[in-house]
């Protein structure tokens, strides 16, 4: 795939952001097919079903961070740490993370924490990266500690990185499992992320 392709409907043309799609090696029993293309008859196996979602940064809705918390550094371990305590399936190193920020589409201030300042607790995290070659921001990992949902904070955390990415990407897309407790879909509709693409990962494990 050329980055033209990619760039004239991300979201149809791969499942992932376009500098994975040009690195990543499939393993050879999982085949990822957009919705479309998925024979629902086919006989049965693991199916993860996967939402792509694209925001043009032209409006991008006030959000608003809660007087008791605040967006503060932290280091790679305060984020490993609060990405695996927010999710039962998805697991992620401190090494990953570290090699996060070798990845030519890292930007420093694209990572994102949020601090309740009652418990010096990180409580919301993001990660965002930028491919400058074609003008893609790419919404990495979102996170909110189960007890501090419906706050607010989700949507402060995306539309903080969106302002950061605007004016520096042309465009910005997110990916999600569209099973989600955290409702992660509707999050980022109400963020203005628009045009969803189904994506299925078929597992023939």
């Amino acid at each position: 795939m050329n980055a033209n392709d990619y760039i004239t409907d991300p979201c149809k043309a791969s499942s992932l952001p376009y500098w994975k799609t040009e690195n990543i090696v499939m393993p050879e029993h999982i085949i990822v097919l957009r919705d479309d293309d998925y024979n629902k008859e086919q006989p049965a196996r693991n199916d993860d079903q996967y939402f792509k979602m694209i925001h043009n940064l032209k409006m991008i809705p006030d959000a608003f961070l809660p007087d008791d918390f605040e967006v503060v550094q932290a280091d790679v371990k305060f984020f490993a740490d609060h990405i695996n305590n927010c999710y039962e399936q998805e697991h992620v190193s401190v090494d990953e993370l570290m090699m996060y920020k070798t990845h030519t589409v890292h930007q420093d201030d694209l990572w994102i924490a949020i601090m309740e300042l009652r418990t010096k607790n990180i409580v919301a995290s993001g990660i965002a990266e930028l491919d400058s070659r074609i003008g893609e921001g790419i919404l990495e990992w979102i996170q909110v500690s189960q007890e501090y949902r419906r706050l607010g904070l989700g949507k402060y955390v995306v539309c903080e990185l969106l302002r950061r990415l605007q004016g520096r990407a042309d465009f910005v897309t997110v990916s999600g499992r569209l099973a989600n407790k955290s409702n992660s879909f509707e999050l980022y509709k109400s963020c203005g992320f628009c045009n969803p693409v189904i994506w299925h990962v078929v597992s023939s494990l």
